[in-house]
């Protein structure tokens, strides 16, 4: 998709935008999640981001993951913070040149420009799933159980990832699988592979959103 000339009413503190969603209560939910009325989105990325554009302008403003986030389970601080970093980081890269919405706003079309170093692999840099790379996350870490991951396994992958000197990188990647462990490990502590999967494209987000409530 292109930019767009309409003007997006600011919320909360301008700074950051990915994953977010809640402000348009339950009936926005289920459309999101459908993708009732939204774009084509094509890609893993798309669509892993898609999620969180409640109103399906193709755009993820602040206070849509902000929303999304509680959504999902986390609380209203935990959320606006973590809210500002992601729409912080993203959102300019995203940002068309001839955009005259917020910076924070995330432009789901050029999503791939947000992808961050010192990560698995698991995007490609057009924002394509890649299996082989996420498999690989599970053969080279997975050492207590074959197809999950508990906290020291995802602390290892992430260092093992790490490119010298990309701090950018290393924060976002520690506050993503910190994010997605707390959320979505199992009652053993574990990070099942079928449920990391789920993240890449989305599909994770509506079945938090479903097991908070919302």
């Amino acid at each position: 998709m292109g930019a767009t000339g309409q003007r997006r009413m600011p919320s909360l503190p301008a700074a950051a935008a990915a994953p977010l969603l809640l402000l348009l209560a339950v009936s926005s939910w289920s459309q999101a999640a459908a993708g009732g009325g939204a774009p084509a989105w094509t890609t893993a990325l798309e669509k892993h981001v898609a999620f969180f554009d409640t109103d399906n302008d193709g755009i993820v403003s602040f206070s849509e993951t902000e929303q999304g986030l509680r959504a999902i389970g986390l609380g209203a601080i935990e959320a606006a913070a973590s809210a500002t970093l992601i729409n912080g980081a993203i959102g300019p890269k995203t940002r068309p040149e001839n955009a005259t919405t917020s910076r924070f706003d995330i432009y789901i079309a050029n999503i791939q420009k947000g992808i961050h170093g010192s990560d698995s692999g698991s995007y490609d840099a057009q924002g394509r799933f890649v299996p082989a790379k996420f498999n690989d996350i599970f053969t080279k870490y997975a050492k207590v159980k074959p197809n999950a991951l508990n906290e020291d396994e995802l602390d290892a992958m992430r260092t093992a990832n790490r490119k010298e000197g990309d701090f950018k990188g290393w924060a976002a990647s520690k506050a993503e699988w910190g994010l997605l462990y707390s959320l979505a490990k199992d009652k053993d502590g574990f990070l099942q592979k079928d449920t990391v999967r789920t993240v890449y494209d989305g599909s994770l987000f509506a079945k938090l959103a479903k097991k908070a409530g919302n």
